[in-house]
């Protein structure tokens, strides 16, 4: 009985840990590839060049950006829903630029 107990406990503590940890990648994987964006959408704002950039790598990018974000908003999972919110906003301003300085 008291082993079971114990057993039982010891197993939803794993999982939490593991819940945990896979979280932790989300966030750091989400954080990483988000301010990856940074730097082009600073020098985007300050030369206003964006010859450089492909249009169709931006276009297919944002609408698969959007559809991560509506995959996070489906699962309710935060992290998916910060990252790509952010990314999107960050690679609609750089599309947005493309079209108006082409």
């Amino acid at each position: 009985m008291l082993l079971e107990i114990f057993l039982r406990f010891r197993r939803q503590l794993i999982n939490k840990l593991e819940y945990n940890f896979i979280s932790i990648v989300g966030i750091i994987a989400g954080t990483l590839t988000t301010i990856a964006f940074i730097p082009q959408v600073y020098k985007v704002y300050k030369t206003k060049a964006t010859r450089d950039i492909s249009l169709g790598m931006f276009l297919i990018f944002s609408i698969g950006v959007g559809f991560w974000l509506y995959y996070g908003i489906l699962k309710n999972d935060y992290p998916i829903i910060l990252a790509n919110s952010i990314t999107i906003t960050f690679s609609l301003y750089i599309l947005f630029n493309k079209i108006k300085f082409k």
